[in-house]
């Protein structure tokens, strides 16, 4: 299974302002990805992938993106693992959020 890229989804409380720290400790902002003003936005150093989240999660998320997440959820189930929010349709974009033992949210996230 692939389970794609690998960022972390951060709540924050001023979107503007961890926007701020974030490029002082190097990440740009991809331009196409949210904005300031839409209250989320990703950044990236080097192969580190950010996302920032203003008022949208109630706890941090460990996000990966995967090309076929519907087999990573198969996979999953076949395991006995509660998937909290199941995918959607049959083809496309779609995700499904699940917990770790430790209740760390884990979102499969299929652009």
């Amino acid at each position: 299974m692939n389970f794609g890229q690998f960022s972390v989804s951060l709540t924050v409380k001023d979107i503007a302002k961890s926007k701020a720290f974030y490029e002082t400790l190097g990440f740009t902002t991809h331009p196409e990805c949210g904005s300031v003003v839409d209250k989320w936005l990703i950044l990236q150093k080097d192969t580190t992938v950010i996302g920032l989240f203003e008022g949208m999660f109630e706890a941090n998320i460990l996000t990966f993106n995967p090309t076929d997440v519907r087999t990573i959820e198969k996979h999953l189930q076949h395991n006995n693992i509660e998937i909290d929010t199941p995918t959607q349709g049959e083809s496309g974009p779609t995700h499904c959020v699940l917990k770790d033992p430790d209740g760390n949210v884990i979102m499969f996230d299929q652009h």
